[in-house]
Order: structure tokens, then C-alpha cells, then sequence
């Protein structure tokens, strides 16, 4: 059953979800995100630090690094006295990301002293997949231990129409499915990066299409075996149907997202 964030504290919010995994099973948290939307990431920060507070010491995951980043990471993380320094020496020069959103998280992971994660596929390894499958990019034990090479055909085709409305069906069909793959191949390296670290605690920090329940990398998390909440900072109109919780937040001004793909094209 959704639950939603309207009328109930934070913690109990959490506790209460249907799918709270036994005392016995690592809890595994996934909060999700719209890129672009200060509230929701100032809401998700205020999350985790009350969880924290109450006395839950997790490992942190987050999307907004790559796997292979992870000695770096570890590196500014120990040499580091606050996230400013943990970016500088980390983040590319050039990102899409946008950083001042993240460092509340790399702070209070310097300050409670807790792990922090680089989950996500990189940027080129993701191009490769879209180009020559999975197998391009990754490791054969890992497509074997998630059946990639038989993906249901359901999770495909949900994936595919998200790639399709993410760019306003403007992008050409040839390319539709090879882009929901490097999409799924992006929630399975998180996935298996929560997996190896999930014994004490683990949460995710990445945006709501990759926290989603239905298809996104709670999917694998449960072929792991685990049992993974989900939450979604969604804005309004926003189907809350792939989270075990949603909470929703004002809309963030934006251009128009579609713009970029009916502009016409300079000549010459």
C-alpha cells in the first residue's frame, strides 16, 4: 500500500512502510530526487539526518559517482575537512550535476564518519552498452548473476517508454531500447553496489526513476534478496505508484524540457 508523507512525522513514516524488511535483514533505503529541484533535495537531506540523529549508521550510496571514482572518493574522504574539498578533489571539471545540492550528504557522511559510495555506472560505459549491449561494458559474471541476457520483457518495455517520454518522443526508435538498456545496466551496477555493502545499513541517493520500485534498482535489490524501501520526491502530477512512500514537493521553474528537442537545427 502507498503511503504518503502528508500527515506523519518522517520516522514514522518509515517505520510504517509495508515493506520494512525483519530485524534480522540490513535495512536498505532508497531516496529518490528530481535533479533540478532545491526543495526536494533540502526535504531528502533533512531525511537521512534525522534517521541518522535516531541512531541508524549507514553506509552512504550515491549516483552522482561513478564506480571507478571510488579510490578518489575514499582518498578525499579521509584527506577532506568539509565537502567543498570532497568535490573539488572528486567531481569532474565539467558535470551536469549540481554539486551544491549533494554536499549536505558528503557533509553529514564527513561528520557522522560514515562510508561513502560511488554507485553509478560511468558516463562512457554506459555509451559503450548503448552501442554494443551489455557485454560492452560489463563484467560476464555480473550479466550472469542478473539474467541480463534475458530481461523481462515487461521491465524492457517500461524502460523504454520512460527513455521515450524523457525525450519527448523526438528520439529515434533504433535508439529507444539500446538507451533502456545502459538505463537498466545503471540501476544494476547500484544495485550490486548496495548489495556488497548492505550488512549494517545502506541507503541510495539518486533520482526517482532509478529509486523506482517497479523497475528501477529495487527490482534487482529484490532478486538479491533484500527488501528495499523506496522514496519518492515527487512534484505534483508525478505517478507515485513505483514507491513505497511519496512525498511531494512544490514544482521547481524550469524552461520548457522539450524545447531543446523541437528547436530547429542551425544550417550550415
Amino acid at each position: 500500500m502507498l503511503r504518503t508523507a502528508i500527515a506523519l512525522p518522517l520516522l514514522a513514516l518509515l517505520s510504517a512502510c509495508s515493506h520494512t524488511p525483519a530485524a534480522s535483514s540490513p535495512h536498505v533505503l532508497l531516496l529518490g530526487e528530481v535533479h533540478d529541484n532545491a526543495i526536494g533535495h533540502a526535504e531528502r537531506a533533512a531525511l537521512l539526518r534525522e534517521r541518522i540523529d535516531a541512531g541508524w549508521r549507514p553506509v552512504i550510496a550515491m549516483e552522482q559517482f561513478d564506480t571507478g571514482q571510488q579510490a578518489a572518493l575514499d582518498a578525499a574522504m579521509r584527506d577532506c575537512a568539509d565537502a567543498d574539498c570532497v568535490v573539488a578533489k572528486v567531481a569532474p571539471a565539467k558535470s551536469s550535476w549540481t554539486w551544491d545540492y549533494y554536499k549536505p550528504v558528503v557533509a553529514l557522511a564527513l561528520d557522522r564518519e560514515l562510508p561513502l559510495l560511488a554507485a553509478n555506472l560511468s558516463r562512457s560505459d554506459a555509451s559503450k552498452i548503448v552501442k554494443g549491449g551489455f557485454a560492452a561494458a560489463l563484467p560476464a559474471e555480473l550479466i550472469a548473476r542478473y539474467q541480463l541476457d534475458t530481461l523481462p520483457a515487461p521491465l524492457l518495455a517500461a524502460q523504454a517508454t520512460e527513455v521515450r517520454d524523457s525525450h519527448c518522443g523526438m528520439l529515434p526508435e533504433a535508439m529507444v531500447e539500446p538507451m533502456a538498456k545502459a538505463q537498466i545496466a545503471r540501476d544494476v551496477m547500484m544495485a550490486d553496489t548496495m548489495r556488497t555493502h548492505a550488512t549494517d545499513g545502506i541507503v541510495l541517493i539518486a533520482g526517482n526513476g532509478h529509486v523506482r520500485g517497479d523497475i528501477g534498482v529495487p527490482f534487482w535489490l529484490r532478486r538479491d534478496g533484500l527488501a528495499p524501501q523506496a522514496v519518492g520526491f515527487l512534484e505534483p502530477g508525478t505517478d507515485a505508484a513505483g514507491f513505497d512512500i511519496a512525498r511531494r514537493i512544490p514544482p521547481a521553474e524550469r524552461p520548457d524540457p522539450c524545447a531543446q528537442f523541437k528547436a530547429p537545427k542551425p544550417v550550415g
